[in-house]
């Protein structure tokens, strides 16, 4: 008879909180009010690029103690495919809202998500301590924006509170404690442990790293876990697991439902969004990971419309987390400019190593770019032996700066005619050996010396020609303007007549 079976009654779980928001609301802010820790200063540039997650024990007013999962998620607007996923995984969404600020164009994007979801959320405005806060004025605003709290025509939660201070923290916790009493999710805690990747990265000592949610069951040491293929993969990923780590990197004996894990030991890079599972033997594993369609590898591309005059600016891109390397190829899918495109030949997560170079170098041109990853010394020497320029960013809108820099830079570039001036021919006074005495008027623009003229007759251009000689009042001159009559030597193979228009135009490079 299966666990599942044997034990009639479930556990309730704890619930799993995504912490969703337009970017500087003060989401990690809050988050660090609770736990008492300072993570926000720990975040390049000062705004989440990743997700994180906690588990807090909170003592409700009944003096029960309630665990609460956090899942603080990056407000950039680079960041939407990590937040989806964490609303895919959370049981409860707290919508962020500064009383600065109002509603911002990633809190419209993310309240989609939730609603996407069908995830019960609570609105939560932020920075009430601030001497332009005004709570009534956000109250207000979120309704215009079709976001009703209660009290202003809706049933949606809305807790004010003060990530400084500390006021309405307490309301928060409380509220949510109540939700997911409402929602009462139920697990197994003798089932073998499942769930969710929400990331994944390459550790330089231990390998292969996935982060995970635990929906049902518990996990311990001597489990083997599977994760299926994602979309651009043939076949899954397993890992031995050897020992469990926490949320925050500590070794545990097991870890239980709506716990953060860190499941260290896969031989690939498990995909995000992916469901999770533990089984007692390898081979019930392997079976779990197998291939249920015939998806083949397809790697990270940027594509454009290839048309003449167009070009790519190659790129090897590496980043630290699976989450950072979608954000990233996300980011500069958008940068493509009318003749040029970033392309990635290769991409990856971990450090920058001698393997990306030697990619960069048969690739013509090409750049090593890297997102919160480290260059071993003998990488970079051997980078500025082959003149290959590996550039490194922390924050991901100085990343895209610089590509944008780059793209521009490399653009190739274009003559295109402009017309600098229109006249029209009165007079023809000579002809000899191909240079016509004509005189005219200038319609509009100027005529210039030097300058290349299209000969135009009742709207058919007939050929091109080019001012040799100017006159204004018989007198020799570089340029004659609107209104003015002129006389010229027209050099051309075109036999010129009064009436005809001479277009005037300039190569210009673009």
């Amino acid at each position: 008879m299966a666990k599942s079976e044997q034990k009639a009654e479930k556990d309730i779980r704890p619930p799993v909180v995504a912490i969703l928001g337009h970017i500087d609301h003060g989401k990690s802010t809050l988050i660090d009010y609770i736990r008492k820790t300072n993570v926000t200063g720990a975040e390049a540039g000062g705004i989440t690029q990743h997700i994180n997650t906690y588990e807090i024990v909170h003592t409700s007013k009944d003096g029960r103690e309630k665990h609460i999962t956090f899942l603080d998620t990056p407000g950039h607007e680079a960041f939407s495919n990590i937040r989806i996923h964490c609303a895919n995984v959370a049981d409860i969404a707290a919508l962020i809202v500064s009383a600065e600020d109002g509603v911002k164009p990633q809190t419209l994007e993310v309240l989609k998500q939730i609603k996407e979801c069908h995830l019960p959320y609570l609105v939560v405005i932020t920075k009430i301590d601030k001497p332009s806060a005004d709570i009534l004025r956000t109250k207000q605003n979120l309704a215009e924006n079709e976001i009703y709290v209660e009290g202003y025509g809706g049933s949606t939660p809305v807790v004010a509170l003060s990530a400084k201070t500390g006021e309405g923290v307490d309301e928060f916790l409380e509220m949510i404690g109540l939700i997911s009493e409402l929602e009462e999710k139920m697990a197994d805690r003798d089932a073998l442990g499942s769930g969710v990747i929400i990331e994944s990265r390459r550790d330089a000592k231990r390998g292969i790293v996935a982060v995970g949610i635990i929906k049902d069951g518990t996990l311990r040491p001597g489990l083997f876990a599977a994760a299926k293929a994602g979309q651009a993969a043939t076949h899954g990923t397993i890992a031995p697991i050897r020992f469990l780590l926490d949320a925050e990197g500590k070794l545990v004996d097991e870890l239980s439902f709506s716990s953060p894990v860190q499941i260290v030991g896969w031989d690939k890079m498990p995909t995000i969004g992916e469901e999770f599972k533990t089984f007692l033997k390898k081979d019930e594993a392997l079976a779990f990971a197998a291939p249920t369609s015939g998806k083949a590898d397809i790697p990270i591309q940027i594509q454009s419309d290839i048309k003449k005059n167009f070009s790519f600016l190659p790129m090897v891109l590496k980043a630290d987390t699976a989450g950072s390397l979608d954000a990233v190829t996300g980011e500069l899918k958008k940068l493509s400019r009318e003749r040029i495109a970033p392309q990635v030949i290769l991409s990856g997560i971990g450090g920058i190593n001698e393997n990306d170079v030697k990619s960069a170098i048969a690739a013509t041109g090409a750049i090593i770019i890297g997102f919160n990853t480290k260059v071993e010394p003998r990488v970079i020497l051997l980078a500025e032996r082959s003149g290959i320029t590996i550039l490194v960013f922390n924050v991901i809108y100085e990343l895209t700066d610089k590509i944008k820099e780059l793209l521009s830079e490399r653009e190739p570039r274009m003559e295109i005619e402009t017309i600098i001036g229109i006249s029209k021919v009165l007079k023809l006074f000579g002809i000899t050996k191909g240079r016509q005495i004509i005189g005219g008027r200038v319609l509009s623009g100027q005529i210039k010396r030097g300058s290349i003229v299209k000969i135009i007759r009742r709207e058919t251009e007939l050929g091109v020609g080019k001012v040799k000689e100017l006159q204004q009042s018989k007198i020799a001159t570089d340029s004659v303007n609107e209104g003015v009559e002129f006389g010229a030597m027209i050099e051309s193979k075109i036999e010129v007549a009064p009436g005809d228009i001479l277009d005037a135009v300039i190569l210009v490079t673009k």
